[in-house]
């Protein structure tokens, strides 16, 4: 990045890209000056610290996620919107893995609020309103789906499932049915 046209939105796309490069724990302010070509001094006028750079890479982050959820989820319903999040969410991590790893730090209360997260419960929620499943159950089902997509991706991209047959992305697709099956016959409480 040259030094000239220094933004905080071109630091959080260098934050982003050094995160998945390197790791979500790499992006510092001194990491990102080296890789800007300028003195962390310069960032300061850009971001207040470290933890305002990263939360900054955590907010595009969501934001990437949400625009793919949108854009996959669009006139989709039931199984077919099921798998089209679950893939957005595997894709994702696998094409950016710290930008997923900062996709899941936790945020302040103000910034979680006005994040991306948001939409992303919503368009969740609104999956889960085709299966029929009224509040609190909502709740509970986005809490599943989020541990089971968070888990599975973590878990192949550490290579868990490499060792034996058959593949990971059969089980992924044999996991979203049962995930579809679950949502249809959901417990009531």
């Amino acid at each position: 990045m040259a030094r000239v046209g220094l933004t905080t939105e071109r630091l959080a796309q260098a934050g982003a890209e050094l995160a998945d490069e390197s790791g979500f724990d790499a992006v510092t302010p001194s990491a990102l000056a080296r890789r800007c070509g300028v003195a962390v001094a310069s960032l300061y006028s850009h971001v207040a610290n470290g933890q305002e750079l990263r939360t900054r890479v955590t907010l595009l982050a969501l934001e990437e996620l949400a625009g793919r959820a949108s854009d996959a989820l669009a006139g989709r319903a039931g199984r077919d919107a099921l798998v089209a999040l679950g893939n957005v969410y595997r894709d994702y991590a696998r094409a950016h893995p710290g930008r997923w790893e900062a996709a899941q730090a936790r945020l302040e209360p103000a910034d979680a609020a006005g994040s991306a997260g948001v939409r992303l419960s919503g368009m969740t929620r609104a999956l889960l309103r085709g299966y029929d499943l009224p509040e609190p159950e909502q709740t509970h089902a986005v809490r599943l789906l989020g541990s089971v997509f968070n888990g599975w991706v973590n878990l192949e991209a550490a290579g868990a499932f490499a060792h034996s047959e058959p593949d990971s992305a059969e089980s992924w697709v044999r996991s979203l049915d049962a995930l579809d099956v679950l949502l249809r016959t959901w417990p009531r409480s």
